[in-house]
């Protein structure tokens, strides 16, 4: 009996140490499974002084991007600026800058959400004269030259002041959508002098 046990041993005590190496494995390895800690909202980077630019199929600057600080989270792929200055460009037409206290910008890049002291401000060329609207909120859709807003803007263009509810403005075909009540007065003293022909 006791030959039997003595040939049995080696292969019961690798049994054993088997069990027992695959016993403290599984407790030092995390657990699988969901996680117990809820995700981080850490930076993953960040940038004093952005300067950025992107370009057309031609070559042509479409826009640039300025900003004191830029702040991206991994987490929802979500970038924060501070003081940011958006200059959108088109063929044509005399640039529009957008600026604010700060900004958010989507993961692709195809979103900016300006918020708190939102001012827009249309060059003025020989046709126009200079345009400034200037609300709390404008969501701008950079690649298609549109901005819109759902909150109260002033809008200051050559004597005449407009107020209204909302607006969606394409830089490209110059037109503006105001939305709500809308409001408008002329001042003739804070108009450009006009020349007669």
């Amino acid at each position: 009996m006791s030959d039997r046990f003595g040939g049995w041993f080696p292969l019961v005590l690798l049994a054993v140490l088997s069990a027992l190496t695959f016993w403290l494995d599984r407790l030092v390895q995390p657990a699988v499974g969901p996680q117990s800690d809820a995700v981080k909202h850490d930076p993953d980077y960040i940038v004093d002084g952005l300067n950025a630019l992107r370009m057309d199929p031609q070559g042509r600057v479409k826009h640039t991007l300025r900003a004191l600080k830029m702040t991206h989270f991994p987490d929802d792929d979500i970038t924060l600026l501070r003081e940011p200055k958006l200059v959108a460009y088109s063929e044509g037409h005399p640039p529009v800058t957008v600026t604010s206290r700060r900004a958010r910008v989507s993961g692709n890049g195809e979103d900016v959400y300006f918020e708190d002291q939102v001012r827009v401000v249309r060059s003025a060329d020989a046709q126009q004269s200079e345009l400034v609207l200037e609300t709390n909120y404008l969501h701008v859709i950079p690649d298609d030259n549109v901005a819109k807003t759902d909150q109260a803007v002033r809008i200051t263009t050559d004597g005449t002041v407009v107020t209204a509810s909302g607006l969606e403005l394409n830089s490209d075909t110059r037109v503006l959508n105001l939305q709500g009540r809308v409001k408008s007065t002329y001042d003739r003293a804070t108009a450009a002098p006009r020349n007669a022909p």
